[in-house]
């Protein structure tokens, strides 16, 4: 992951504080080039060789640098001010070098520094012109002294030593500093780097459908997750912005972790965190290997079970279509010979009665082999735009034309001229097929004729069918299973009619539903998304 460009600039930019430091260094050396001249430490550098040169000089130097040291923190002109501050340097040093004769190999000495900096803020062919100016400075001061006939202080091998100085050490630091520099780029670079795995990290725990608690030694919840937040009927979200001890968001969960942090095997009951909300499997961990920091992963059973599921109904499906023929072919002899024997002139009640019940049990085990089938194979959906009233109009009159219903009733109750939705027509006619045969099937008082009704009409943001039937409704200990695959409570019945309704609902991004009926009955609501919503959806995926 490549840095940003403000990253980049940081990286190769030179901190405030670097240029302070510097700056303020050579204040220090000012003040103290000041006291020489003007205090009584004078004696200690020898008499002045020109004491009014010497004096402007320190002065003026003392205040550049401390406007240096105010304004000279720019980072936008750093070699500039770089440059231009050692340049100074090099001027001051020189006139006072030339002044004070007995204080010149000090300030050349003082003056290594300067250079030196120079070498770490500036681009080796500025910090190398910088050390080439020193040295030609000392050697003009040098020449200057001689040609006044004045007593030069310095010898040529001084001399000799101070440029071969200047030249080094400015390439020494212009190799430190560039080393420096290229680490402090790689170590931001991984910083950066680091700090975006942290967020997406972060990002991806929060997102997670399985619950995390971070909780440490004294029992405190220090993180949770949106999952777990859920899972604990947070409703506040105090759970995101102190820290809650587990005790009090679940007194059974703390106890769970306290018997785990005992050397306790886990208890692997399912547990009800919160009211009204799914029951979770807890799991423990250590956070570190020496701290009692502890992970809790809250799995949520029903979305192990429907995972659970979603593998035996693809085994189950790949088995079953591999098998089809051979199931097929046997239930088609014993069909074949059922029909045979039906028509046998020797047969009494009885055993027409056996031949009966073999016939349905073939016809059961057929339908479920048909319906297991059809899951395995299910196509991609391909919604469309459909009138929903004109749809369903033409739905009943068909089933009413395939299907006798003799006594029964099958009524299509539509109040508004079009009602728009989107959904695989196919899927649409199997889904209702499905919910019409259910309501014909069980939607019935005793001997009573069944009286199914369809409604079409538009909500808010979608659209509404009802399958309705003035049947004996449904307990609410089934109706909370009738989505479940495989469960049913007939004899006759395979458990994947609903079960499949809702899936091919699901994959045309519609919702069936059970809505139980006060006064008696059942209703199946199917509830399809409208044209808008479901561009609406596509836009915010």
């Amino acid at each position: 992951m490549a840095p940003s460009s403000s990253i980049i600039d940081r990286i190769e930019s030179i901190p405030t504080r670097e240029l302070y430091f510097f700056a303020l260094y050579r204040v220090l050396v000012a003040a103290l080039l000041s006291a020489l001249v003007f205090g009584p430490l004078t004696s200690m550098v020898g008499d002045a060789h020109q004491p009014l040169l010497a004096q402007s000089v320190s002065v003026a130097y003392l205040l550049i640098s401390v406007a240096l040291l105010i304004w000279g923190r720019n980072e936008r002109w750093l070699q500039r001010i770089v440059f231009g501050s050692v340049m100074v340097d090099i001027i001051a040093a020189t006139l006072l070098s030339h002044a004070l004769p007995g204080a010149s190999a000090g300030v050349s000495m003082s003056l290594l520094f300067n250079i030196a900096a120079a070498g770490l803020l500036l681009p080796l062919s500025r910090a190398m012109l910088i050390a080439l100016l020193a040295s030609a400075a000392s050697v003009a001061e040098y020449i200057w002294q001689m040609l006044e006939g004045g007593q030069n202080t310095r010898t040529l091998a001084e001399l000799a030593m101070f440029v071969t100085s200047y030249l080094a050490l400015t390439f020494i630091a212009y190799q430190i500093g560039s080393r420096t520099r290229r680490t402090q780029q790689l170590a931001d670079q991984r910083g950066a780097e680091v700090a975006n795995l942290f967020e997406v990290n972060e990002l991806i725990i929060r997102r997670m459908r399985t619950g995390v608690l971070v909780v440490d030694t004294n029992g405190r919840i220090t993180l949770a997750n949106e999952a777990a937040t859920a899972l604990l009927g947070d409703m506040e979200g105090a759970l995101a912005t102190e820290r809650v001890a587990l005790n009090m968001a679940s007194p059974e969960l703390a106890r769970r972790l306290q018997r785990w942090r005992n050397g306790w095997h886990e208890d692997e009951t399912p547990l009800q965190l919160a009211p009204e909300q799914a029951e979770v499997l807890p799991r423990f961990a250590r956070l570190l290997a020496d701290s009692d920091m502890s992970l809790i992963f809250l799995d949520d059973t029903t979305v192990v079970s429907r995972r659970a599921e979603s593998l035996t109904l693809s085994t189950l499906g790949r088995f079953s279509a591999s098998l089809a023929h051979e199931i097929r072919n046997p239930l088609a002899a014993i069909n074949y010979a059922t029909q045979l024997l039906e028509e046998s002139e020797d047969l009494g009640e009885a055993d027409r009665r056996l031949l009966q019940i073999i016939h349905q049990q073939c016809q059961r085990t057929n339908g479920i082999v048909e319906s297991v089938l059809a899951l395995a194979r299910r196509e991609r959906a391909n919604p469309e735009n459909l009138d929903l009233a004109a749809f369903v109009r033409r739905f009943v009159i068909e089933y009413r034309q395939t299907l006798s219903l003799e006594n029964d009733s099958l009524e299509a109750v539509i109040r508004e001229p079009s009602v728009v939705a989107m959904m695989d027509p196919r899927h649409l006619h199997q889904v209702l097929t499905a919910l019409v045969h259910n309501a014909l099937k069980y939607g019935r008082v005793a001997d009573e004729p069944a009286r199914i009704r369809i409604r079409v009409a538009s909500a808010e943001r979608n659209a509404v069918i009802d399958v309705m039937d003035r049947g004996p409704g449904i307990p609410d200990a089934i109706a909370t299973q009738l989505f479940r695959p495989f469960y049913t409570t007939s004899e006759h019945g395979t458990g994947l009619g609903l079960y499949i309704a809702r899936e091919l609902c699901r994959a045309n991004q519609a919702q069936l539903d059970y809505v139980s009926i006060p006064a008696g009955g059942a209703c199946f609501r199917l509830t399809l998304s409208t044209p808008k919503t479901a561009f609406a959806r596509g836009e915010r995926q």
